[in-house]
């Protein structure tokens, strides 16, 4: 037996082992990702500033934990640099980070920059040599309001029956056309964005806006089973709404444009409209509601301020909500806290306050102001209902109103935010009947001042007129009213109001007595209103009037005489089983239609001329949408309107000329069809009468033995006399 020997280690071979058990580690760096946009804070903040980023990650369905976030430090300085690196597990993860929060919002001062930490190598080893680049072929894109460019000046309409959609053209009948025929299959309906630039249509999938000369897809928003979308004033964003709760399915498409697992069990989304960014999701369940329990919604459930600035939400009896777009942030990173708050309305934005604002180049004049809304609440115990106008964001109190004895209340906000009426239902002591006031603000004058005007009767309705000092109202006093049923139509009486400068009040115009009208619709302009009675399966009356029949309006304003002598009937018309009644843009043309949404019986639409001459007539089977394109304001000012009106004449001679000229064309083409079908009656006429006398005489002919001559012998009385014979 051989004698032991001492071992060395180091001559003991280990490879294979070495090579079975290797760890192989990842040399790469496709994982690390650099953010840059941080706030740079000091390292008390460092562990919550943490905190949060690994949150607004996982906002976006990105899984980042906190040890994962290394940020270099300034050690000199004592802050951070404003940026990071994260390392995720693997590449995809990385990449869903990249897509979800580049740009992304951080807070009202940062924005997240996001970069791939190998983009430092890509970068500094660029070769420099300049190579100069190819041009591109210069590609024209569509003008999303190429429409306004008609040059018959011509305005738009969609209409929608059974499964087709047709956008036509309206004007003279010759000019009046089909523009687009579109092939959209399987939606539910569509709407036109508020300025006349989209037309969207809701899909299963979520909706599709379409527009330019080509009716090209222009932005698509991904939230299944939509039922309701809201457009913001100025066509920058979009709200969607579906009863079906966001659910988001594992493995689901992540990004900037989808739905996140932070936005499930939410019902409302708010969307970019230029980039198809969702901005936020909301929950139309409140704290305290049943989630089983049914109730109805108020749309639209987000209320935009007209300048597109802000977006506010209600709360019910406990808060408004106002939150930055497109950030989304609460303003002032907090709610306005109002005990009991109903409803509220933003502000119209006028013309005058545009133009305060019209010019950077000029300085913002002192009577521009800010945006406005107005709320109320009820009375609780004893304290008063209350109207609260508030001026956002600076969230001054303007002006406060008590009222009592309120049931409920209604805010109308004239077009141009020049006046506020409050229609506060009433009720007396004893709580048995109910009557109406109507509280008005006028909006433009020094401390708001509010004027009362006293109504004995239910208002139904309540409409201003555009850009104008006047309103009308629908009240009633049936007995019938809150208890009809079925074939019932209500006595409605329709009145007018208009201030009075020189008394400075609302007074009473004109009061229309015995009517069944129960929907008020001023034209776009003014001036013109109709009357209508919708959702009666026993009337259907259209009402035409003219509120400033010969008369100038400015004179008769200024001078105040004959108070009311202008109002005018110009036509009554009916249009049987009318749901939806709605001017054109410029005021000259309404449109009537009778929805399959409703009811089926003839389904149809039909439009009008101001004085209530029936233009066209259309009853469709399956016809369900009527929409009259909307256009946007005018680009012209306030001083070439004025320049435009007072030569009027001149221009109008140019229309008239091309009115006669196409009368002539079409009175020639129909004496010449005239012509050529009595030509060709004549022509037929001799050729059945030259057959039919050859056949005649080979007839004669050939019987001419066969023949038998008859006499016939007619009595004719020449005189009747009669003669009474006395005995």
């Amino acid at each position: 037996m051989p004698e032991p020997t001492d071992l060395n280690e180091h001559d003991i071979d280990y490879s294979d082992i070495e090579a079975k058990y290797q760890v192989q580690y990842d040399d790469g760096f496709d994982n690390v990702l650099v953010v840059d946009g941080l706030p740079i804070i000091d390292e008390s903040k460092l562990e919550r500033l943490r905190v949060k980023v690994a949150k607004e990650f996982s906002k976006k369905g990105v899984a980042l934990k906190q040890e994962d976030i290394f940020m270099p430090w300034d050690n000199a300085a004592g802050k951070s640099k404003g940026f990071m690196f994260v390392e995720f597990k693997n590449y995809e993860d990385a990449e869903l980070a990249l897509v979800s929060m580049h740009n992304h919002p951080f807070d009202a001062k940062h924005t997240f920059k996001v970069n791939r930490f190998t983009d430092i190598e890509k970068y500094a080893e660029l070769d420099e040599t300049y190579v100069e680049p190819e041009l591109e072929e210069f590609t024209s894109r569509e003008h999303l309001r190429a429409w306004l460019a008609d040059p018959q000046g011509r305005d738009q309409y969609v209409t929608y029956r059974g499964d087709e959609v047709l956008i036509n053209w309206h004007g003279k009948p010759s000019q009046s056309e089909v523009a687009y025929k579109p092939d959209w299959k399987d939606f539910l309906y569509v709407a036109w964005s508020p300025l006349g630039t989209f037309v969207a249509t809701l899909h299963r999938q979520g909706v599709r806006l379409w527009g330019g000369s080509s009716w090209k897809p222009q932005q698509r928003f991904a939230h299944p089973l939509v039922k309701l979308i809201d457009f913001s004033p100025c066509e920058q964003y979009l709200v969607t709404w579906s009863n079906e709760p966001i659910v988001v399915p594992e493995g689901a498409i992540q990004g900037p444009q989808y739905f996140s697992p932070d936005d499930e069990g939410n019902n409302i989304a708010v969307w970019d409209i230029k980039s198809g960014d969702l901005l936020r999701t909301f929950s139309t369940q409140n704290e305290g509601d049943s989630p089983t329990g049914k109730k109805q919604m108020q749309w639209p459930a987000l209320k935009w301020s007209p300048d597109d600035k802000y977006v506010a939400r209600i709360t019910p009896g406990k808060a408004i909500s106002v939150h930055e777009v497109p950030s989304m942030y609460l303003e002032g990173k907090k709610s306005l806290k109002i005990d009991g708050v109903v409803d509220f309305e933003w502000c119209p934005l006028g013309d005058k306050d545009k133009e305060d604002n019209s010019t950077a180049t000029k300085a913002v004049k002192k009577t521009s102001r800010e945006n406005m809304l107005v709320y109320w609440t009820p009375e609780v115990i004893n304290q008063p209902a209350r109207v609260t106008l508030l001026a956002f964001p600076s969230r001054t109190i303007l002006r406060q109103k008590n009222l009592f004895n309120v049931t409920e209340c209604k805010l109308h906000w004239q077009n141009q935010g020049d006046f506020l009426c409050v229609k506060v239902d009433r009720h007396t002591k004893t709580k048995k009947s109910i009557f109406c006031n109507l509280e008005i603000f006028r909006m433009r004058e020094k401390d708001y001042p509010v004027e009362v005007v006293e109504l004995k009767d239910t208002v139904m309705d309540f409409s201003w007129e555009p850009k104008g000092e006047r309103f009308a109202i629908v009240s009633s006093n049936d007995p019938n009213l809150g208890n009809q049923g079925p074939g019932v139509t209500i006595k409605t009486d329709v009145s007018f109001y208009q201030l009075d400068h020189g008394k400075n009040d609302f007074r009473l115009l004109r009061t229309l007595p015995s009517r069944t009208s129960n929907a008020i619709r001023w034209s776009p302009r003014g001036r013109h209103v109709v009357l209508a009675t919708v959702g009666s399966s026993s009337k259907s009356e259209l009402e035409f009037w003219d509120l400033d029949f010969n008369s100038d309006d400015t004179h008769r304003r200024e001078t105040q005489v004959d108070w009311g002598s202008g109002i005018q009937l110009l036509g009554i018309a009916d249009h049987y089983g009318v749901t939806d009644v709605e001017w054109d843009p410029s005021g000259r043309y309404l449109a009537t239609s009778a929805s399959a949404w409703t009811h089926t019986l003839e389904n149809g639409y039909a439009i009008w001329d101001f004085r209530g001459q029936e233009l066209v007539k259309q009853i469709q089977d399956r016809f369900k949408q009527f929409i009259w394109r909307p256009r946007p304001p005018t680009l012209l000012s306030k001083e070439r309107q004025k320049q435009i009106r007072r030569n009027l004449k001149e221009y109008s001679r140019a229309f008239e000329e091309e009115d006669a000229a196409e009368e002539s064309n079409v009175s020639a083409e129909l004496i010449a069809l005239r012509r050529r079908l009595v030509d060709e009656w004549n022509a037929w006429r001799a050729l059945r009468k030259k057959e039919l006398g050859e056949e005649r005489i080979q007839s004669l002919e050939g019987k001419a033995d066969d023949l038998e001559e008859i006499e016939v012998w007619i009595d004719e009385v020449i005189e009747q006399i009669e003669e009474v014979i006395v005995e």
